[in-house]
């Protein structure tokens, strides 16, 4: 007899259930977090049980790893796709991780990609250094928002970063201002000394692998950048075709169209943040430094705006990763932006 179990994981225990081949309840229990104990309570049906299917939460990489190391096979399932049974007028914890159990049987059930433990340390410090620059970019806004208010001068973020408490001090005439300005520019310091701790830590640690090593080719993408992506984007043959991909990286629309007009969106968030932030990062350097994709994102902001326009960048450049790394060819800037 084959048995299928469903785990509804929370932050401090999980709903166990177990069914049979017919749907008939074997097991059900809440438990504490304990890897130990789950093990046990799961002990008695281990050479029944045909996979185990857990929730995509926060904090599921000590159950999963724990189970794929007990002998288990595991299925992450995909919250964004998932649906509940909606005939249902009450549901609770147990309904949920029966519900999982039952579309596991059925093998309909969502899946999520569970990411190689051994590379998943290095991928959780880049996210944080990718955290550590978006709170930068907000002090340096915050930084320039208070010299335009206050003296009509605008400073890049270059200068910005250069600016000694000497130079600081002399931008305005209120001693206030000037103290929230010292403030930002304190941060600043903190977040950039930071963020340069954790590339050398990765750099250290991690290298492109030779099939991502046309990465380094595409514009915009330097080091750290091409090692976010790598590690984001995992085993690319997961992704099928290249709307796959970019869909992935959120650089599509989340629209459902009918007769050409649109009736409603999707869910935006469906995808993988990091990468999207990744290619916005790109887009940004790209048009920085490479005049033909430059000319694009210009011919475009003035039909539209500069967010779009940098995501239209964004967008070409995802696809053209996927294109380099499924051909194994170096990045062609006229193919993408010609």
């Amino acid at each position: 007899m084959k048995l299928y179990c469903g785990i509804d994981l929370h932050s401090n225990n999980s709903v166990v259930v177990i069914l049979d081949e017919v749907d008939k309840v074997v097991y059900q229990k809440k438990l504490n977090n304990d890897l130990a104990l789950i093990l046990k309570q799961l002990s008695i049906y281990k050479d029944k049980i045909t996979a185990i299917a857990i929730e995509s939460t926060f904090n599921w990489y000590w159950l999963v790893d724990g189970l794929m190391e007990a002998g288990y096979t595991v299925k992450l399932v995909n919250t964004a796709a998932v649906q509940t049974y909606s005939g249902l007028k009450h549901t609770d914890d147990e309904d949920d991780a029966g519900w999982l159990a039952h579309l596991l049987r059925l093998k309909i059930l969502p899946t999520g990609y569970i990411y190689p433990k051994e590379e998943r340390a290095v991928r959780d410090l880049l996210r944080k250094r990718s955290q550590l620059v978006r709170q930068s970019t907000s002090n340096i806004l915050s930084l320039q928002n208070i010299l335009a208010r206050n003296t009509a001068q605008s400073l890049s973020s270059y200068k910005i970063k250069m600016l000694d408490d000497e130079h600081a001090e002399k931008l305005l005439d209120d001693p206030n201002a000037t103290l929230a300005l010292k403030c930002n520019l304190t941060i600043i310091r903190c977040l950039q000394s930071t963020i340069a701790e954790i590339e050398t830590s990765v750099l250290q640690q991690a290298r492109i692998r030779a099939e991502f090593q046309q990465l380094l080719t595409v514009a915009g993408i330097g080091k750290i950048l091409g090692l976010t992506i790598m590690l984001e984007s995992g085993d690319m043959r997961r992704f099928q075709k290249v709307g796959n991909f970019s869909s992935y990286c959120r650089c599509v629309k989340s629209e459902r169209l009918s007769n050409g007009k649109k009736k409603g969106e999707g869910n935006r968030k469906s995808g993988n943040k990091y990468l999207a932030w990744a290619f916005i990062e790109a887009a940004n350097f790209a048009i920085r430094y490479n005049d033909k994709i430059k000319a694009f994102y210009q011919k475009k902001k003035a039909k539209t705006n500069g967010i779009i326009a940098t995501k239209a960048v964004a967008n070409k450049l995802a696809r053209a990763c996927y294109h380099v790394l499924k051909d194994q060819v170096p990045f062609d800037v006229n193919k993408s932006f010609g």
